[in-house]
């Protein structure tokens, strides 16, 4: 099986006599209140996703990893997870001295042992890891809306917020056991954030064609208001599978990140967390975590052209797929000779635009089956509003 990123699955997760002794101690430590998009980097630190992290930056890495998209020790790493701490919460916090991460609500959810505290350089961030300084892109805003000094430590997850979607909430460690019992050798990943169509089935049912099996990951962590909910995603993958895939050949997912829309270097780091839950090829497709037209169709799959074979992930790059009304089917231009007249270009922006104007997304679209799923919603929705 592949290894994990940097030769180490990290577990941070805390026994329930260890968290016990650890909350104690916690209990009298300053605390560090944390945003939902903290709470998500918390459980993809503690439960393996982001191997081999196993706590919130420091300042080597973290300038490092803008700079050149690497830890300081080498390892490639493509976005600075960080802890960003408000000011009046600073003043006593201590070098070399535990704290306590805690919610909105006051609960302590982990603890972190404090290696340093530094500023940030928010518009270098934005600019490097980005792209841009534009307050329009959802990420650039949320890291120049943040706190301007970061703190950094190993952390140890002492309570996970309960999850979503239980039965398909798995770990790393989990998959990998999974994919061994399925006698699974060779693995593609798949990362969306979308409610499922034609073009994501076509690209997995390809990739499917060279591999052993799927694992469908979507990701239901933080996300833009305009993103439709996980439920409602998480409802359309189970229906598209169990109507139209091999049962022993596809498993289902959820990944709880916070979604950063930052292209290219998203991508990197969608492939480096597959790597870590087992996947030996990881799908990159047009726009991939992209936002507005602030990246390039194809940048995400560029950015591999140099670092694939360290990765050690094998990148299936596909291109733009539309349904074919002459070919009768889902197309690539490499596969399909007839013009864009003929073309219905399928996109996860355009189904939201199609719900939102009332418009049911046509059968070379999304499965029947989905359609009724995301018009309901959309009623169910209107509904409550109303």
């Amino acid at each position: 099986m592949i290894k994990p990123h940097g030769g180490m699955l990290v577990d941070r997760f805390r026994t329930k006599d260890e968290a016990r002794g650890l909350r104690e101690q916690t209990a009298r430590a300053p605390r560090i209140t944390v945003s939902n998009r903290t709470v998500c980097d918390l459980i993809c630190i503690a439960n393996g996703s982001f191997s081999p992290l196993e706590g919130f930056l420091n300042r080597n890495d973290y300038e490092s990893c803008i700079e050149s998209m690497r830890l300081a020790n080498g390892v490639l790493w493509p976005i600075p997870i960080t802890l960003p701490v408000e000011g009046s919460e600073l003043a006593s916090l201590r070098l070399d001295a535990p704290a306590a991460l805690v919610d909105s609500n006051g609960e302590i959810l982990a603890a972190i042992e404090i290696e340093d505290i530094y500023k940030a350089n928010h518009e270098q961030e934005a600019l490097k890891v980005y792209g841009t300084t534009d307050s329009k892109h959802p990420g650039v805003a949320a890291v120049l809306g943040a706190p301007q000094v970061y703190v950094a430590g190993k952390i140890s997850l002492l309570k996970t917020p309960p999850p979503e979607f239980p039965e398909y909430t798995l770990t790393p460690f989990e998959t990998r056991a999974r994919f061994i019992q399925l006698r699974w050798e060779t693995v593609v990943g798949f990362q969306t954030r979308n409610p499922v169509h034609r073009a994501h089935e076509y690209l997995q049912k390809v990739a499917l064609e060279i591999v052993d099996g799927l694992f469908l990951h979507p990701l239901v962590g933080t996300t833009k208001d305009d993103d439709l909910p996980a439920a409602v995603r998480m409802r359309c993958y189970e229906a598209l599978l169990q109507g139209y895939y091999p049962q022993k050949r596809a498993l289902l997912g959820v990944y709880h990140a916070a979604m950063r829309y930052a292209g290219p270097r998203e991508a990197v780091l969608h492939a480096i967390v597959r790597k870590n839950y087992g996947c030996t090829h990881f799908i990159v497709g047009r726009d991939h975590a992209g936002a507005g037209s602030f990246y390039g169709p194809f940048d995400a799959q560029r950015i591999f052209d140099g670092i694939e074979a360290e990765l050690g992930v094998n990148i299936l790059r596909f291109g733009n797929a539309f349904w074919c009304k002459s070919c009768e089917g889902m197309a690539t231009a490499k596969t399909c000779p007839h013009g864009s007249d003929a073309h219905v270009v399928l996109s996860g922006t355009k189904v939201r635009e199609l719900l939102r104007s009332g418009h049911r997304p046509p059968a070379e679209f999304t499965r029947p089956e989905i359609a009724d799923i995301l018009i309901r919603t959309l009623a169910e929705h209107q509904m409550v509003k109303s």
